[in-house]
């Protein structure tokens, strides 16, 4: 049975405590139908575009908005096809959420790799475990990281599962995620993939056992900001055998991936009173702009929306129309001396 070495130290208790508090605001937070939409979707192209740039991949996050957009990008077709391959398999990770899944079998992982390197690998290497032995190298060619012997694979990854499946459960979701992304890479089952494939499973995993159930913040998007943290913290349990360090640095870029959505969230989340009051309401990107400069500065003039946005006065009105009629800023003064301010 696979045991994980680790301790639960005042750091990683106080992270998970962090966590545990910003994602229970972030819950409770009331989101707009259409702009939880947008946020899970920003979320996946966040996602897709850092974890497969993590690997090497030169695609900026404009050019995978463009691409799911069906715009023509300048891009090798790889490229384009890693990208598109990793929204597919985020997607099926959205399908076995939904259904409920209670256990990951081998299966799952399978169908995740398959998906992931689809027309990338040659059909008889997609959801196989490698036969041969294979090895990480630097950019000078030596072995920064020697993979266990392809006999080796089957049997780890049962041990693997039947953790993840049965003992885990004792453990916070965050530790269950970041301790099956280190094994599956140490243990680096595939001829290639198997840091997607560790990354979605980690999501995957935060999905099931019910912490990121809304999909909003993309981890991927924290290692990728800090590759040599990211490849340093792996390193060093590879070394010691000891995940500590590593679930450390795992939790934090949780923590901060959480922090980065909750400040999005905020900007979308009305007053309770409000929200009981009036029911749902739509804002667009201007509208929200307006609310934040009223929060900073008080009150605004027509003049001042017009110059905001570069627009004409009919068309500033037609801002504000929404704003005054939810009730959330009022019109005070008369003639030129009209001003508004967040009721």
């Amino acid at each position: 049975m696979y045991r994980p070495r680790f301790e639960i130290t005042p750091k990683l208790l106080n992270l998970v405590a962090e966590i545990s508090s910003v994602r229970e605001l972030i819950n409770s937070a009331y989101i707009l139908p259409q702009w939880d939409f947008k946020l899970k979707r920003q979320a996946m192209l966040q996602m897709a575009h850092h974890s497969t740039a993590i690997e090497g991949n030169p695609l900026s996050s404009q050019q995978v908005t463009n691409l799911v957009k069906g715009e023509d990008v300048a891009a090798r077709e790889k490229d384009k096809q890693e990208v598109l391959n990793y929204l597919s398999a985020l997607n099926l990770v959205d399908q076995l959420g939904i259904k409920g899944v209670e256990f990951v079998d081998r299966e799952t992982i399978m169908s995740l790799h398959t998906t992931l390197m689809k027309g990338l690998l040659p059909a008889e290497a997609l959801g196989r475990i490698r036969k041969d032995q294979v090895a990480v190298l630097d950019h000078l060619g030596r072995i920064v990281f020697q993979a266990p012997p392809a006999a080796d694979v089957p049997g780890l990854m049962e041990e693997l599962l039947e953790w993840i499946n049965g003992p885990s459960k004792d453990f916070h979701p965050v530790i269950i995620s970041g301790v099956s992304h280190y094994e599956l890479v140490r243990i680096h089952p595939f001829t290639d993939g198997n840091g997607r494939t560790a990354r979605l499973l980690a999501t995957l995993l935060l999905y099931l056992r019910g912490f990121d159930t809304k999909r909003f913040f993309a981890l991927d998007e924290y290692y990728n900001s800090d590759l040599k943290g990211y490849y340093s913290a792996l390193a060093a349990a590879d070394r010691t055998g000891e995940l500590t360090g590593w679930l450390e640095y795992f939790a934090e870029g949780v923590a901060v991936s959480l922090k980065r959505v909750k400040e999005a969230i905020s900007e979308l989340s009305l007053d309770s009173r409000l929200k009981e009051k009036k029911g749902q309401i739509y804002l667009d990107e201007r509208q929200r702009k307006v609310l934040r400069v009223l929060r900073a500065e008080g009150r605004l003039r027509i003049s001042d929306v017009q110059r905001m946005f570069q627009v004409s006065r009919e068309m500033a009105n037609r801002i504000l129309d929404p704003l005054l009629e939810s009730g959330l800023i009022v019109r005070r003064g008369l003639g030129r001396a009209t001003y508004y301010e967040l009721s």
